[in-house]
């Protein structure tokens, strides 16, 4: 019997789910959570072997959830579902390991056997998902996301260089890098366009 913990903002979507995967004789559903917090607390305590995650969630978002289980190398495989085909959220779920990263829109039946198939071992990924993010392709660097995402938490090019040890001078140049590098024409565009695509 494969164990799952769904983890789903939108209470109808979720329930559906639920009923639906139980319906299926090898699958058992032992967990329903409304945000990510909440997901991390099932998987610590009720061992699933398969979570489903939404990426959009309080609190912790799918992906974020994602990355916390993959620096403790646990065992509980997951498999994002989402209606976002944003090119950066693809790239995030692959660097943190992530089994699975399916439309939501998709059959209960195609994600029963999804489910089936990450137990064995697969990786299963909509192509449609992995066509836009090839078309998409992030061109910041891992220092660029950061010093963006700072700057989109409202911090100021001084506040950006004390956290991350850098001198204003460097900080602006990455900035001045960041914004040519998005076709934008001043940071708030950078942040507004790395938004939408998921890079930060």
């Amino acid at each position: 019997m494969i164990k799952i913990v769904i983890a789903e903002d939108q209470s109808m979507l979720r329930g559906a789910l639920g009923t639906l995967l139980d319906f299926e004789e090898d699958l058992q559903v032992i967990g329903q959570v409304e945000n990510g917090r909440q997901a991390l607390e099932q998987i610590y305590s009720l061992h699933p072997d398969v979570c489903l995650l939404d990426i959009e969630m309080p609190y912790k978002n799918g992906l974020e959830v994602a990355e916390t289980l993959n620096k403790e190398n646990h065992p509980c495989k997951l498999i994002i579902l989402t209606t976002f085909a944003r090119p950066g959220y693809l790239e995030r779920a692959l660097n943190a390991n992530v089994s699975g990263y399916l439309l939501k829109d998709g059959s209960s039946d195609e994600l029963a056997e999804a489910i089936r198939n990450v137990m064995k071992g697969k990786k299963e990924y909509a192509p449609e998902l992995i066509f836009g993010a090839m078309r998409n392709e992030n061109p910041l660097t891992h220092r660029e996301q950061e010093i963006l995402r700072l700057a989109s938490e409202g911090k100021t090019t001084k506040e950006i260089a004390a956290s991350l040890f850098l001198s204003n001078g460097t900080v602006r140049n990455y900035m001045s890098e960041i914004i040519s590098k998005m076709h934008a024409k001043n940071r708030i565009e950078a942040i507004s366009s790395a938004e939408e695509k998921g890079w930060i």
